[in-house]
């Protein structure tokens, strides 16, 4: 029987607003068994205890466990628990407490191709810090005695492919100089070899190295942030003296790429509220995190953007990740 346009467009609108309310219906149902966040860094780090905070706050509103399971390895980016979450099925259970450095190692998932961002948690600088013993006290003079040494000094970072690596390399190109990259199987290790003078700088995140710089055992020259940062507000910026040189490291949850978007804007409601709490807020400003509540789409956005500028640094400075 030949549908009329008027008889057409109801059914076509019925349709849509079923599909709508299926949707809705899912979303509010969503949790109805634990979730696990995956996380690509061992237990007691900053990234784990973000996912811990991230996964209470959930827990305590959506009515269900979201259980924590540390899956490091594959690299500095966490490649191994990256590979294991976007693989597993779309349905919001496997979600992956996700690092900048995803973005950049792509030996297992291409994680632009096939994530869905959730919700950005924070974004931090990283500390460029040398051991006191170097005679540089600024960042000036370090970039001047680097010039008048090249080659001799040797950078940490906790990893190759971490996005502290990547900071130094960028900063390397942009400063025009030439540092031996020494890279460490984590923060502590590294920290520890530019404590002992076994390496003379090193790139960290702030969570990693305030205490340290605090007691005097290393000393902090810049943050790689744009501006300075509310951590260390007397530290300049490296752009200060390399103007243009900008490398944060971002902090948040994501899915394979199929999860129900219904089910993505749920998740992203619940943290986005989270983040706004007073108490969960101030333990993240604690480990050096700058809050930042975003849109799926804008989380996606800066997620691509990264992966595009550390993409070109990788290719010039011709790191094998």
């Amino acid at each position: 029987m030949a549908l009329d346009r008027r008889s057409f467009v109801r059914l076509t609108t019925s349709a849509a607003a079923l599909q709508a309310l299926s949707g809705i219906a899912r979303a509010q149902a969503y949790p109805v068994r634990p979730v696990r966040i995956i996380v690509g860094l061992p237990p007691g780090g900053a990234v784990d205890i973000m996912a811990r905070l991230v996964g209470d706050w959930l827990a305590r509103r959506l009515g269900q466990p979201f259980v924590i399971e540390n899956r490091p390895g594959g690299g500095g980016g966490g490649s191994i628990a990256a590979d294991m979450a976007l693989r597993s099925p779309a349905d919001g259970y496997t979600l992956l407490m996700a690092v900048s450095a995803n973005a950049i190692n792509r030996q297992h998932a291409d994680f632009v191709r096939d994530s869905a961002a959730i919700a950005m948690v924070g974004q931090e600088p990283i500390i460029l810090s040398v051991n006191p013993s170097l005679p540089a006290k600024t960042l000036a003079e370090f970039i001047a005695y680097a010039k008048a040494n090249p080659a001799k000094l040797m950078m940490a970072s906790p990893g190759i492919g971490s996005v502290p690596h990547i900071a130094g390399e960028l900063f390397k190109l942009t400063a025009g100089i030439d540092m031996i990259h020494v890279p460490y199987r984590g923060g502590a290790p590294a920290l520890a070899a530019l404590m002992s003078g076994q390496v003379q700088v090193a790139f960290m995140g702030p969570a990693a190295s305030m205490a340290l710089i605090k007691a005097g055992k290393i000393r902090a020259l810049a943050v790689t942030s744009a501006a300075r940062a509310a951590v260390l507000p007397d530290i300049p910026a490296v752009d200060e003296a390399v103007p243009g040189y900008e490398a944060t490291q971002w902090f948040g949850v994501v899915a394979p790429r199929a999860t129900p978007p219904d089910i993505v804007t749920r998740l992203n409601n619940e943290i986005n509220a989270g983040l706004g709490e007073p108490r969960l807020q101030a333990r993240l400003v604690a480990l050096g995190e700058t809050v930042v509540a975003q849109s799926p789409a804008d989380f996606a956005r800066r997620i691509a953007a990264d992966a595009g500028k550390w993409a070109k640094v990788i290719q010039t400075a011709h790191i094998n990740i």
